[in-house]
């Protein structure tokens, strides 16, 4: 698989993609799609069959081993006899992508990242530097911890974040991690990771001590890769064509879905669900992404989010990527790219719009419909939602899902226990009473991660792991 940057077309084998995080151009990686053939779904069963059949067709220059070593990883760390269940809950398919150690639908992924990181590193050291709006960053902590060769530094708001997600990211204690909050949000964490990306002297300086930046966020190709997954997947285990409505924040897990149909999942409408902070909802029913000046700290922390990387991928994608016109797809994209940097918004051409708003819809939950949900979806059949995966499910409900004949997927991208303030509130008592083992020790553990910088300090912070 041939892997291009969305502004300039720079290529890059699969391993380069996931060593360099970002693209050279500023951009991101995409796969070319050429040639892939589909997936054959009677061959999937089980959670390796969806990762090795998705890896083999885009990570095919990795050699077998380190997919196989990849998937192994992943399935320790997962229950062993279905790692991301398909339930029935209130007349929705709730696909529980929570069930590894930090609680979110990002273990998975970042379970495989630090094995194909260690190949692509090739013996270098690899500092990886990681914006998170509360989940991203524990993930990539747990994944990476141990891991030789690799440190990893992440930076999350120092408020907004759940007090569990804060735990998870604060308590560990191993030598290779470190956590940082900021005095700011998401997006001023985010900013600053692309520009030091892209920030030749800090580069330099980093190579001049032996130590090569990357990254384990969703820009990653190594965390987009293996999502994939979760949709074909739950494509083998339905059998017909469904609707898929996903709680959204940087984008990548419903870019996912859309590569998962591309590689035959029978998937008809993708539905993103924002919270208050909407600018992803408005985006799929306008074509133009407008981040507004307004950002609101809800009760959905992880979809806080008004700069959503993975959308320069579908950009890419419905501007000519589909068709194989790399050069016309990277023309588009750089040109709303700069719009963006210039005007703080860009609209998709006529063509890209069309395509955009037959694929996608969207919808909005504020942060009262979020918990009424969360206590409705109780009362109604005993299910517990988390307030991400109640964002969604109410917003199905919204749009009218489950349609026609399709069933509706939600994707569960969080565990309850990481938010039991909301539940408390929701519920008005506390019905979490069975944490994974993961979470029951967490209060007790000792904080080893106390620093807190304000924005304009980040660079030192990086600077100083070198």
């Amino acid at each position: 698989m041939k892997f291009v940057s969305t502004r300039k077309g720079i290529e890059a084998s699969s391993a380069e993609s996931v060593f360099q995080g970002l693209a050279p151009d500023g951009g991101l990686f995409v796969p070319t799609m050429t040639g892939v053939a589909p997936i054959d779904f009677t061959t999937i069963k089980t959670m390796r069959d969806a990762e090795e059949a998705v890896m083999a067709r885009l990570f095919d220059d990795l050699p077998a081993e380190v997919r196989t070593a990849a998937a192994d990883r992943l399935l320790s760390r997962f229950p062993e006899n279905d790692p991301i269940p398909l339930v029935d809950a209130d007349g929705m398919k709730i696909l529980e992508l929570f069930h590894g150690k930090t609680g979110a639908f990002k273990d998975v992924a970042l379970s495989m990242l630090p094995v194909f990181m260690k190949h692509a590193a090739g013996g270098k050291r690899v500092l990886i530097l990681t914006a998170t709006s509360g989940d991203t960053g524990s993930a990539a902590m747990q994944g990476f911890a141990g891991v030789e060769g690799t440190e990893v530094l992440v930076f999350f708001p120092n408020v907004g974040t759940s007090k569990v997600q804060r735990l998870q990211m604060t308590t560990p204690a191993d030598k290779n991690v470190h956590a940082v909050a900021i005095k700011g949000n998401f997006d001023d964490a985010q900013a600053a990771v692309k520009r030091i990306f892209a920030d030749k002297a800090i580069n330099d300086n980093a190579a001049a001590h032996g130590v090569t930046l990357s990254s384990a966020n969703s820009i990653n190709t190594g965390r987009l890769i293996p999502q994939i997954a979760y949709y074909v997947l739950a494509s083998a285990k339905l059998g017909e064509t469904y609707d898929v409505v996903v709680p959204s924040g940087n984008f990548g897990n419903i870019l996912a879905a859309y590569y998962a149909k591309m590689l035959g999942a029978k998937i008809g409408k993708f539905v993103v669900a924002s919270n208050v902070n909407d600018v992803l909802a408005r985006f799929v029913k306008t074509g133009v992404y407008d981040p507004g000046e307004v950002f609101t700290i809800t009760n959905s922390p992880s979809m806080d989010i008004r700069k959503s990387s993975n959308v320069e991928r579908l950009l890419w994608l419905i501007s000519g990527g589909l068709e194989g016109d790399v050069a016309g797809a990277c023309a588009e994209t750089a040109r709303m790219m700069k719009d963006m940097a210039e005007k703080g918004r860009y609209e998709l051409s006529e063509k890209a719009k069309a395509r955009l708003l037959a694929d996608f819809e969207g919808g909005v939950a504020t942060p009262e419909e979020t918990e009424a949900e969360m206590r409705g979806v109780k009362d109604r059949c005993g299910y517990i939602l988390d307030p991400h995966t109640a964002v969604a499910t109410f917003v199905a409900r919204k749009l009218g899902y489950p349609k026609a004949s399709n069933p509706v997927v939600i994707a569960a991208t969080a565990t309850p226990y990481k938010f039991p303030e909301t539940c408390q509130r929701a519920f008005g008592a506390d019905v979490l009473d069975n944490p994974p083992p993961s979470f029951k020790d967490l209060e007790t553990l000792p904080i080893a991660q106390t620093r807190v910088c304000e924005i304009d300090k980040i660079d030192d912070e990086v600077t100083r792991l070198f």
